[in-house]
C-alpha cells in the first residue's frame, strides 16, 4: 500500500548544483513498477525565500520494510547537499568589481575582462553575477562613447556606488575627446583609500597616475604608448615604468597593457579568489587556451626582428624604449630577471648576434632615418640616439653604411627613407594619429635611367 505524495525538498543556494540532472533511480522503470511509482524521474524547481532555489521530488510512502528507508535515506542526502552547498557560500564571498569607462575607451579591453568575469561566475553560461558582481559607475548616467562609436551607459553613480573590491578604469584614446574629468580622478582618489585594489586597463593606467595613486606602484602601459606616458609624466620614475610584460600587479594596484591581456589579468585576479578549474573552464568558452602570465612579453612591434623566446623578445622591446639612454647589459639582464652569460647565449642563439650589436643596430638605424627625415643637426640625433657625441656616431655610422652621416644625407633622394631595407619608419598612424614604432621596410631598387 502506498500513502500520499510527500515531496522531498532539496534547497540551494545562489549556485544550485546539478538540479536539472537529479536523477535518484536511474533505471527504476526497469527495476519494478512499485520502484517506479516511488520516486518521479522529473524533479520540480522551484524559487524560494531569500534567493534560494529548491526542487522537489514527489516520494510516495509504502508500507514495506524495503521502502520504509527510502524517506530518511532521502532527508539525509538533502541534509548533505544543503551543508556542502552553505558551506561553499560562507568560504567564499562574491567578489565586487567597480568598472569605470573613459571617454573613447577601448571596446576589446572592457569586453574581454567583464566576459571572464561573466563566465566564471556561474555555472555553465547562466551568465548570474554569483561568484563575482560587476557594476559600471559613471559619473552620470550619461552614456559613454567607445572608440569604436558604441554607447554604454553607466548603471549608478560615483556618489551612489557601493564598496568594492577591485576599481577598474578601462581607458583607449589618448588623443581624441576628452580626458579623464576631476570627478573620475577624485572618484579614484577616494577608493585609493579603501581597501579596494586599483586595476587600469589600456591608458586607465594614466588616469591612476594622473590621479596621484601610482605613487611608489610599477605601472604597465603598451609598447605603442610608452612616449606617450613619457611625455605626459616627464617626473615619474623611468624604473617603475614597465612596458614589455602584458601587466604587473604591484600590491594593491595592476595596470594592463590593454587588448588582450584584459582578459589574461582577469583571469590573474580570478585566481586568487577561485579554483583554478573554474577559470580555465571560462577562458576555454571564450577559445583562449590559458591565460598568459603578467611577465610573458608584449608582441613585438614591427621593425624588430621576431624572436621566439619571450626574454630575447622583453629586451628587444627595452633596447628600443631606451635607444636615448641606452641599458647597460648588466641592467638590462637585471631587468629581465636573468645572468649577463644567459642573456648573452639567449641573444646568439635567436638573433645570431650579441645583445650589444644588436642595440647598436637599433640605435644606428633610428639615427638613418632622423638624417633623412629632419633637419636637425648631427649633434642633435646623436644626443637623441644615445651616443656621446657627432664624432661617436660618425664612427659607428662608417662601420654600419661606409659613409659620414652628413655624406648619408645628402646622397640620399628626398624619397630615399621609404626605399631603404634598413631605415626604420614610422608605422601607420593608429586611431589616435600616433605611433612610436619602427618598421623594416622592404628593398626597393630605384630604377635607372636607359
Amino acid at each position: 500500500m502506498t500513502g500520499p505524495a510527500r515531496p522531498c525538498r532539496f534547497a540551494t543556494g545562489p549556485t544550485p548544483r546539478a538540479q536539472h540532472d537529479l536523477d535518484l533511480w536511474p533505471n527504476a522503470g526497469e527495476a519494478s513498477p512499485g520502484i517506479a511509482s516511488l520516486v518521479s524521474r522529473q524533479p520540480r524547481l522551484q524559487t524560494g525565500t531569500g534567493g534560494q532555489l529548491a526542487f522537489e521530488v514527489p516520494v510516495r510512502t509504502v508500507e514495506h520494510p524495503l521502502f520504509s528507508i527510502v524517506g530518511n535515506a532521502l532527508t539525509q542526502a538533502s541534509l548533505m547537499v544543503q551543508h556542502s552547498i552553505d558551506t561553499e557560500a560562507k568560504a567564499s564571498r562574491r567578489l565586487r568589481f567597480g568598472i569605470v569607462l573613459l571617454p573613447n575607451f577601448t571596446l576589446t579591453a572592457f569586453s574581454g575582462f567583464v566576459d571572464l568575469l561573466r563566465l566564471a561566475s556561474d555555472e555553465g553560461d547562466m551568465s548570474r553575477p554569483v561568484r563575482c558582481s560587476w557594476t559600471i559607475v559613471g559619473e552620470s548616467l550619461t552614456p559613454v562613447r567607445a572608440s569604436c562609436g558604441i554607447q554604454i551607459t553607466p548603471w549608478t553613480t560615483f556618489s551612489e556606488s557601493g564598496v568594492f573590491d577591485y576599481v577598474v578604469i578601462v581607458g583607449g584614446l589618448l588623443h581624441s575627446g576628452p580626458p579623464a574629468s576631476d570627478a573620475t580622478l577624485a572618484f579614484i582618489r577616494a577608493m585609493a583609500d579603501t581597501s579596494a585594489t586599483l586595476v587600469g586597463i589600456c591608458t586607465g593606467a594614466f588616469a591612476l597616475v594622473r590621479a596621484g595613486v601610482m605613487s611608489g606602484f610599477r605601472v604597465c602601459v603598451s609598447w605603442f604608448h610608452y612616449w606617450d606616458f613619457v611625455e605626459r609624466f616627464p617626473h615619474f620614475d623611468e624604473r617603475d615604468l614597465v612596458a614589455d610584460r602584458l601587466f604587473v600587479i604591484d600590491r594593491q594596484r595592476i595596470t594592463c597593457s590593454g587588448g588582450r591581456a584584459s582578459i589574461d589579468v582577469a583571469a590573474a585576479i580570478l585566481l586568487r579568489h577561485v579554483e583554478a578549474t573554474i577559470v580555465r573552464k571560462a577562458l576555454r568558452i571564450l577559445l583562449v587556451d590559458d591565460a598568459q602570465k603578467g611577465n610573458a612579453p608584449q608582441p613585438h612591434p614591427p621593425g624588430l626582428e621576431p624572436a621566439t623566446h619571450p626574454k630575447v623578445r622583453r629586451a628587444i622591446l627595452l633596447m628600443e624604449q631606451h635607444i636615448g639612454q641606452p641599458l647597460s647589459l648588466p641592467d638590462l639582464a637585471c631587468r629581465l630577471e636573468v645572468s649577463v652569460r644567459q642573456l648573452e647565449r639567449l641573444f646568439t642563439s635567436e638573433t645570431g648576434k650579441s645583445p650589444g650589436v644588436y642595440a647598436r643596430q637599433i640605435r644606428i638605424r633610428m639615427a638613418s632615418w632622423l638624417l633623412t627625415s629632419s633637419d636637425r643637426t648631427v649633434a642633435d640625433i646623436a644626443s637623441s640616439c644615445g651616443f656621446s657625441d657627432a664624432s661617436h656616431l660618425g664612427r659607428e655610422f662608417r662601420k654600419e653604411f661606409g659613409q659620414s652621416p652628413n655624406e648619408y644625407r645628402t646622397t640620399r633622394l628626398p624619397n630615399a627613407c621609404d626605399a631603404s631595407p634598413d631605415i626604420p619608419q614610422p608605422v601607420e598612424s593608429s586611431p589616435d594619429g600616433h605611433a612610436y614604432a619602427l618598421v623594416k621596410q622592404p628593398r626597393i631598387e630605384p630604377k635607372r635611367l636607359q
